[in-house]
């Protein structure tokens, strides 16, 4: 699926966003960007040690925002670790952090010249953020900063497995219905 925003496209696509042929990938990072599961795990075991390495000189990053590092064996000449929320109920600031997260990512990505950025579903995995709602704060960020922002030419929302895709598209219907 494809929609265009101020000369800008935002697609998503089903695939493993280690294997993303973009200027800078998203990782949906600990706020110790020192590697874990999922996202973050398959990130950093496809950039190598040197991504480690330069991590632990950043000395960490806090929820809602976002740092930048080199991409090493990627196909992406970087990556924006944005650390997104651990999902509680909703009412600790979730949204805002999650909305935050996305937006230091695109920033960071505009200040380093990107003109294509991949992301996955922050926060969605085991931390447990309820995807719909994740989808719909993402978007509308994105589209958002696309709109004021042509600068970006590609935004990539990339989707481990075909439910997620489904329901991303579903909601992405709905926030351009809005």
């Amino acid at each position: 699926m494809q929609i265009h925003i101020n000369g800008s496209t935002l697609e998503l696509v089903q695939g493993d966003i280690t294997q993303q042929d973009v200027d800078a990938i998203v990782n949906a990072a600990n706020s110790s960007l020192l590697g874990g599961g999922g996202v973050d795990g398959a990130i950093h075991h496809a950039a190598g040690p040197e991504l480690l390495a330069e991590c632990r000189t950043l000395g960490g990053c806090e929820t809602g925002n976002a740092k930048i590092t080199r991409g090493y064996r990627l196909k992406a000449r970087y990556v924006i670790h944005a650390v997104g929320p651990v999902y509680r109920d909703g009412k600790h600031g979730e949204p805002e952090l999650l909305a935050s997260a996305y937006r230091a990512a695109l920033e960071l990505a505009a200040q380093h010249q990107c003109a294509s950025i991949a992301f996955p579903a922050i926060s969605t995995g085991a931390y447990g953020y309820p995807m719909e709602e994740a989808a719909r704060i993402a978007f509308r960020v994105i589209i958002d900063y696309l709109g004021e922002h042509p600068e970006i030419a590609r935004v990539r929302y990339v989707l481990y497995d075909a439910r997620a895709l489904a329901l991303h598209a579903r909601v992405l219907e709905q926030v351009l219905a809005e």
